[in-house]
């Protein structure tokens, strides 16, 4: 909400949005309905944690610290894209199934929706302009939303730290979980790329939509695979193994971008 208030919504927040919301659903559509794919990734936690990405604690103040300012709303908005996503659709595909299971859950998804962190604080930016506090609120929340993101990363360490007091073996990866990382760090960044060359995005717009695709494994899809008892340990995997090897991949694609994108 902070971010919002002080870049403001524009045009660029909403396309970025509407990009991640979009290619991800169409991607998770995508695996369910071709066998070879939905072989590969028999189950939700699978396709979630190789699809939502950490946008928030690491994909913003990686694209703070490596892309200009005027970038941001591209990085926020494929954030709340991604985490409107996650929040909407991530408890209706793993909760349980009940004897209705052919029935939408429209009150679930509406719940999931209000629930969802981007949505509440899309609805706070608005209430904010409603009222034109937009201003003063923003300049009040820049310092702590500033700060929030800076001690993100704590979060993530505290998580993977966690992860690695369990019992198990958290290296030890099946071929699904190996094709979940696959498709996390390597598969959807590149299909980012592609849909931003077809959409002519310049070399910043671009650089700031393909990285926050490279970011590793969201915490949500733990938080929400533990919270409905559903496939905790592969999640837990797959988030620890992304964020290890995001170290080494993150940097690869910033210099890929640099060589390709920008002189083409």
């Amino acid at each position: 909400m902070g971010l919002l208030l002080k870049e403001g919504i524009d045009i660029n927040l909403i396309k970025s949005a509407f990009l991640a919301f979009f290619v991800i659903g169409f991607l998770l559509t995508l695996i369910n309905i071709i066998p070879i794919f939905k072989n590969r990734l028999s189950n939700y936690t699978l396709q979630l944690a190789g699809l939502i990405g950490n946008t928030s604690f690491l994909g913003i103040p990686i694209a703070l610290a490596l892309l200009p300012s005027t970038t941001i709303n591209f990085t926020i908005g494929f954030d709340l894209g991604t985490t409107l996503f996650a929040w909407i659709f991530g408890p209706f595909f793993l909760q349980e199934k009940s004897k209705s299971n052919n029935i939408l859950n429209i009150k679930g998804l509406l719940n999931a929706l209000i629930n969802s962190p981007a949505s509440r604080g899309i609805i706070g930016v608005l209430i904010a302009y409603l009222f034109q506090i937009n201003e003063i609120l923003g300049n009040y929340l820049w310092i702590p939303a500033r700060i929030v993101i800076a001690l993100a990363i704590i979060i993530v360490g505290t998580r993977l730290g966690i992860i690695t007091k369990q019992n198990e073996r958290i290296l030890d990866l099946n071929e699904e979980i190996k094709f979940s990382i696959l498709l996390k760090l390597f598969i959807l960044p590149f299909i980012i790329f592609l849909i931003c060359k077809i959409l002519n995005f310049n070399f910043y717009q671009s650089s700031a939509i393909i990285l926050q695709a490279a970011t590793p494994t969201a915490i949500s899809t733990i938080l929400m695979a533990e919270a409905y008892g559903v496939k905790q340990k592969i999640a837990s995997k797959i988030l620890f193994t992304t964020t290890l090897i995001s170290i080494i991949t993150i940097p690869l694609i910033k210099m890929f971008m640099n060589l390709f994108i920008q002189t083409t």
